[in-house]
């Protein structure tokens, strides 16, 4: 049966109309993929290449880009991003000096940025262009808090402080005072150090000679390894501490036996096996976990991988609402995006439960933090 003429163009315009009204969403990544930075970038690639390419029937475009772990380049990839690629929202970067080199910009063009890395100062304080920052990584805060727990568990009264000579670094160290200082825990030594660097026995000798209970090492990724290393080498006995920029396999790999018995506080996706059947996290770690890892073999999954999947988590459980609103490629798009990032509630990811509010970016509390021990090589839940 043959229909009509106008009939037939009708059809056509009308299939244009549905056509047109769709477009693609572009999502720019830019990660540590080389540099200091890359033990974090790239499992966070893994996981990008593993990301559904659609949602309710739109198509999803991811751009990755390598900023080499440094400022300056990540910046310049968020402007190609944004400019070339028409990217809707910016995935990145590993690091957070990378990644604070990106927020004014992000704000500047009203594109919501998602950080891979951790650093509170990418979210906080709160104003007109870090309106625009989320991540759904734990602050420093919650994550200092559960270590300084610990610290008073082992009877540490007296605590060494060695970390990067960058915002990482120097983050950590804040939130320590703050957590450890009220505690009853006294800082009686501090060194830095920067990422690449090959050598931190100056620092080792000057900690050792302040004799303290334990040190803290606020590192990630290999480069975390050599104050480890250096300072177990060097004789010393006490608890040594570390953040969750260690939880991948490739600084256990790096500090071998001389990671033995360090601490450190993370989401459970490091030991989900470990944790209780009842906890909300469980179920999901382990899904994401055998999905990586089918992938990319056997305990290959890590931390950082884990903070990308649940970035794709928190944007996934937006973009419905944005789409709603708005087509992608839109500045409304854009803005409608934001606004559903932060109304996000009750998304259980791999680490936690986010609630997102104008004043919280984050949205994760206590429970998205355990204390973590490296025991014969592997990580141990420490209940």
């Amino acid at each position: 049966m043959k229909f009509p003429l106008i009939a037939q163009v009708a059809a056509l315009l009308l299939t244009g109309a549905v056509m047109s009204a769709r477009a693609d969403i572009n999502v720019g990544v830019t990660l540590s993929l080389t540099g200091p930075g890359a033990s974090l970038g790239i499992p966070s690639h893994n996981a990008v290449k593993l990301f559904p390419r659609d949602i309710n029937g739109e198509k999803i475009n991811y751009v990755v880009l390598d900023d080499a772990s440094d400022p300056s380049t990540a910046l310049r990839n968020l402007q190609k991003l944004s400019d070339d690629n028409r990217a809707d929202v910016i995935i990145g970067s590993s690091i957070t000096p990378a990644t604070l080199a990106m927020v004014d910009a992000a704000g500047e063009r009203k594109l919501p940025l998602l950080s891979l890395a951790a650093s509170a100062r990418i979210v906080l304080p709160q104003d007109a262009n870090r309106r625009w920052v989320f991540k759904a990584i734990s602050n420093e805060s919650l994550v200092a808090a559960v270590t300084v727990d610990n610290m008073l568990a082992n009877k540490v009264k007296t605590l060494g402080f060695i970390g990067f000579s960058d915002p990482y670094g120097e983050s950590w160290l804040n939130e320590i005072k703050a957590a450890a200082e009220p505690a009853g825990i006294k800082i009686v030594a501090v060194e830095r150090y920067a990422r690449n660097d090959t050598s931190v026995i100056g620092q080792a000798v000057k900690l050792l000679s302040a004799k303290p209970d334990a040190i803290m090492i606020a590192g990630a990724g290999t480069p975390a390894a050599l104050p480890q290393k250096t300072l177990v080498e060097r004789g010393y006995k006490g608890p040594i501490y570390q953040t969750y920029g260690i939880a991948n396999n490739d600084f256990l790999k790096v500090a071998g036996k001389d990671a033995e018995g360090a601490v450190f506080a993370a989401g459970g996706v490091v030991v989900a096996d470990q944790l209780d059947p009842s906890n909300p996290t469980r179920p999901i770690a382990l899904g994401e976990i055998q999905a990586y890892e089918n992938a990319y073999g056997k305990g290959s999954m890590n931390i950082f991988a884990a903070n990308t999947i649940d970035t794709n988590l928190l944007l996934r459980k937006a973009l419905p609402a944005a789409l709603a609103k708005a087509k992608p490629g839109t500045a409304e798009f854009r803005a409608a995006l934001r606004d559903a990032l932060e109304q996000v509630r009750e998304l259980v990811t791999t680490q936690g439960i986010i609630n997102m509010t104008p004043e919280d970016h984050v949205g994760y509390d206590k429970r998205a933090v355990v204390a973590i021990q490296v025991k014969n090589g592997a990580w141990r839940y420490v209940k």
